[in-house]
């Protein structure tokens, strides 16, 4: 018996059991109108996917912002799915400064569709330093449109991926750190020039109308290794719930959270299957 044990022990040593990666889903408020910007639905039905995958565990925090952050200082990767700009759940100083100092030490930080937007200033580095991009006013903008993504890169985060298009609130133009430095592009489409409008602070401006004349592809999703260590993403699309109930869509951001949270993602990416009943549950009463 005490030979045995020895053996196992000895077999610990050499392959050590991995913890579970911890992911937090930050859910905003509830926000618009049916269906849109379901961000308590969109994360605990991202949870529920995640939560299959042998070595992590996921959580949901509601109402943009959980009242005990320990949740966050024991996580390894947390999402920012919320309204954004002024609203933005992260942009108070007490709450950047921690996200800041989790990122520093190694703690992925994603941001999907509103999420991704910040004012201009100090939340706008922050934003750049945890996940290297994010929508800046009269910058960036955010038109309706079907993006068609005909090619993906070779990136971990787009392991069973195929091209797909989908109809979405697709937010492009964004500020990059200096140079795309550590930044990836994983979703890009070129945009049909109809979807830059006059210029406002959300709509158009002389830059990104340039681009679009010339046909320039625009990224929509990017993944960010920094400097110091740790992973980020943004992720511009979720405005509409149903979109979640596409294989590929879903499938890009769930491997998009085991990346940052520097989980394995199997060969084939993060498999799951949403019914259309489930994208009915945990909808906000608006």
């Amino acid at each position: 018996m005490k030979h045995i044990l020895a053996l196992l022990l000895a077999a610990l040593a050499v392959f050590p059991v991995r913890a579970d990666k911890s992911i937090v889903l930050i859910a905003g408020t509830p926000s618009h109108g049916k269906g849109e910007h379901e961000f308590r639905a969109g994360c605990l039905l991202l949870a529920e996917c995640l939560n299959k995958v042998p070595g992590i565990h996921a959580s949901v925090v509601s109402n943009g912002w959980p009242e005990d952050v320990s949740i966050l200082r024991s996580a390894n990767a947390i999402l920012l799915y919320a309204d954004g700009g002024d609203g933005h759940p992260a942009i108070k100083p007490d709450r950047l400064k921690l996200l800041d100092e989790l990122a520093s030490k190694g703690v992925g930080i994603g941001a999907a569709h509103y999420g991704v937007e910040v004012p201009a200033g100090d939340p706008g580095f922050a934003m750049l330093h945890w996940t290297g991009g994010y929508f800046e006013t009269f910058w960036s903008i955010n038109p309706t449109w079907k993006a068609d993504f005909t090619g993906l890169p070779s990136h971990p985060i787009t392991r069973g991926v195929r091209p797909f298009a989908i109809n979405d609130e697709w937010y492009y133009h964004m500020r990059f750190a200096p140079e795309m430095k550590g930044v990836t592009p994983i979703l890009s489409a070129v945009p049909p020039k109809n979807t830059v409008g006059p210029n406002g602070p959300h709509s158009g401006n002389p830059f990104v109308r340039s681009e679009v004349e010339r046909g320039e592809e625009q990224t929509l999703m990017w993944a960010f290794e920094r400097p110091g260590g740790g992973r980020g993403f943004g992720f511009t699309g979720g405005h509409y719930h149903s979109n979640w109930g596409n294989n590929n869509f879903r499938k890009v951001v769930l491997n998009a959270l085991v990346w940052i949270a520097k989980g394995e993602i199997p060969g084939g990416g993060v498999e799951s299957t949403v019914t259309p009943e489930q994208l009915k549950l945990n909808q906000d009463t608006k």
